[in-house]
């Protein structure tokens, strides 16, 4: 990471000036003029603030110190703060560059967080110092360490284990990763009332009811992409999913309801159904279509689709009007040749390429056509913006 050295001349007033006066240049005019000293040190926080700026917004104006891989590996502000947790105090085991920690700090009264590496956590505490978020402390230890010492009491436990191997690889088992919350779980319990566990998106909810039993369990969306799962250990009766679309909305149930959902009724005739939700993909990933769409369309692919007479009302996902509705078949390939469309997929065999591929079509342009299975029928959408 970085010397003791090279911290403090990260975080010192001069480089943080030469950051303020350079903050719109391209980074690598800065990193090539000769006039400012530790150009490249410059250059390179720069570049990461302006990067910072729309996914990390108080960061960005802080004039936060904000290394390269640790952006990489930051939550976005959104995502942070929308995490339910509230209470006196938290113990966070994995500070990072403290996006969580800053989140966490605005619904607490104090907020412990850990942080293994002396570089990270004293740039940690500088920027902490710089968002004026002075009941955050900043310990330098390994999580399992400080967890097996600890005395004090926490209304809640928070972590997002690392999930990068040891050669770069991505790990998705929650045993995997640093520090292993499995492996803890009893000293966590006997310092924390309640526990919350950040997984990476492509983790499996169901998992995590069979790792811990009852509790609640949130796949969280931003801007279309899936950004997190979340687990949370809360004293739950029953095993709770959620779908979360940040700054859209979001839709619960019980894993008995989504698990109970009826089969949507295949029809022989599509052509009356004048709209198409394309479901969230918090929503997908969570496997909550039947559930969320049961009562609100009239038939629904079983995570893919769902298509409706009337617009549906407060759905988690997006409506489009449909033009027309295609069987795929050798007229149909016909029909696409030459074509450019913005292409969708929701339960279809093929990746966009194979799409493009056999049925002679490219894309791009201005159509946009959604490839689907309802049942054992594989079928193309064109579809238009709702008016």
């Amino acid at each position: 990471m970085f010397t003791k050295e090279e911290v403090i001349e990260l975080c010192s007033e001069a480089i943080r000036h030469s950051v303020r006066e350079n903050i719109g240049r391209t980074p690598t005019d800065i990193a090539l003029d000769r006039r400012i000293e530790q150009a490249s040190m410059v250059a390179t926080l720069v570049k990461n603030l302006q990067k910072a700026r729309t996914k990390l917004p108080s960061f960005y104006s802080a004039e936060a110190v904000i290394p390269t891989l640790a952006y990489e590996q930051s939550s976005s502000e959104e995502c942070a703060l929308r995490k339910r947790l509230s209470g006196r105090s938290i113990l966070d085991l994995t500070c990072g560059l403290g996006v969580d920690a800053f989140a966490l700090s605005k619904s607490f009264e104090r907020v412990v967080t850990i942080e293994r590496n002396e570089a990270l956590a004293a740039i940690a505490r500088e920027n902490f110092k710089r968002l004026g978020a002075d009941n955050i402390e900043v310990v330098c230890s390994s999580a399992e360490d400080f967890v097996a010492s600890c005395t004090e009491h926490f209304d809640w436990c928070f972590s997002d284990p690392d999930r990068r191997g040891a050669k770069g690889e991505k790990l998705v088992c929650l045993e995997d990763c640093s520090p292993n919350v499995v492996a803890l779980m009893a000293d966590l319990r006997r310092i924390a009332d309640r526990i919350c566990i950040k997984c990476s998106p492509l983790f499996d909810l169901d998992e995590a009811f069979r790792l811990f039993g009852n509790c609640s369990v949130e796949c969280v969306s931003l801007g279309g992409e899936a950004k997190e799962v979340n687990i949370y250990l809360d004293g739950s009766e029953q095993q709770h999913l959620s779908a979360v679309a940040v700054g859209v909305g979001e839709f619960s149930c019980s894993v008995e309801e989504r698990n109970g959902a009826r089969w949507s009724v295949v029809p022989n005739d599509f052509a009356h159904y004048r709209y198409i939700t394309l479901p969230d993909v918090s929503l997908q990933h969570a496997r909550m279509v039947a559930v969320a769409f049961d009562g609100k369309c009239d038939v629904w692919s079983n995570n893919g689709v769902a298509l409706s007479e009337q617009r549906p009302e407060g759905v988690l996902g997006r409506v489009f009007e449909i033009e027309a509705i295609y069987e795929i078949d050798s007229a149909f390939k016909r029909l696409m040749r030459g074509r450019k469309a913005e292409i969708y997929r929701r339960d279809f065999p093929m990746a966009n390429g194979e799409i493009c591929k056999r049925f002679r079509c490219s894309e791009g342009g201005t159509e946009r056509w959604c490839f689907t299975r309802i049942g054992t029928r594989s079928v193309a959408i064109k579809m238009d913006k709702i008016k």
